[in-house]
């Protein structure tokens, strides 16, 4: 059975208990999010053919440093980057190196940033130049997928009601869930309780209640929904090679809804817009 704990109390640390915050918490997540928001924006007409993903990552880095903040990715649990960048089949963990984006490439960068002790955690999809229609339709759908989830979210709603509304909507479409990976409670910890699995059954799971913050972040299979890691130990890719996308806010629970703490302040989180020529 899980456990609440208010925030204001509980250690800082990852203890089995979903933590409840209050209006401060919610200040502190707005302005972390908000500039990871801003920094992806800032992505925008940086990604184009014959940029490095290092490129990318070194842009993060002198963004995170320049509005006194700090990529959370650097240094955690060993990864050597400020974001993660991941190209095509990569479905996530990819990491920037010093090969270029190509035509035709679709890229997922995803970026976290420690502000004043607040994590603001967000990734969106990028296409390099035109990229082929079912590109595009498995990137119109993971973003669809997004924000049905994050639709669902209201107290006394569950953590099988956010998944029932992803998978339900992607199977249709004739694609595929990631299940190794999923969502994530956040605050001033980067990985905090309640896991937010992308499938699920109504009604199941964890209650959500106010104070409560976590990402949304649905991983997209052209093919089917199996990965494997790279022996890299981070990179994980398609087992058949498809296409993946994903999209990522981080938002909290209020007494009516949900608040979306990453929304993009020029409304660039929404394809086709996050994509550079």
């Amino acid at each position: 059975m899980v456990s609440y704990v208010d925030a204001v109390t509980a250690p800082l640390r990852k203890n089995g208990q979903i933590k409840i915050h209050g209006p401060q918490a919610f200040e502190g997540m707005r302005r972390a999010g908000r500039l990871v928001a801003e920094c992806l924006d800032m992505l925008t007409g940086e990604v184009r053919e014959g940029v490095p993903t290092e490129r990318i990552d070194q842009l993060v880095f002198e963004f995170a440093m320049d509005h006194g903040a700090f990529p959370a990715t650097l240094m955690y649990r060993g990864y050597e980057k400020s974001c993660c960048t991941s190209i095509n089949h990569v479905v996530c963990h990819g990491i920037p190196n010093d090969k270029p984006f190509r035509a035709g490439d679709i890229v997922n960068i995803d970026v976290t940033l420690l502000l004043d002790g607040w994590h603001g955690d967000s990734s969106r999809m990028y296409a390099i130049g035109e990229i082929p229609r079912r590109a595009e339709r498995l990137i119109e759908v993971t973003y669809e997928a997004l924000m049905r989830g994050v639709a669902v979210v209201k107290p006394g709603a569950t953590v099988g009601d956010i998944g029932h509304a992803i998978q339900s909507y992607v199977e249709p479409q004739h694609m595929s869930v990631v299940r190794d990976f999923c969502g994530h409670g956040l605050g001033r910890l980067f990985h905090d309780e309640p896991n937010i699995v992308h499938i699920g059954r109504p009604g199941e799971g964890s209650v959500l209640k106010p104070g409560m913050f976590f990402t949304i972040e649905p991983m997209i299979n052209l093919g089917r929904p199996h990965v494997k890691v790279l022996s890299d130990g981070w990179t994980a890719v398609t087992r058949d090679r498809s296409l993946s996308a994903q999209f990522e806010h981080a938002v909290g629970v209020t007494e009516t809804g949900v608040e979306v703490f990453t929304l993009s302040p020029k409304g660039l989180e929404r394809p086709p817009a996050s994509t550079a020529a």
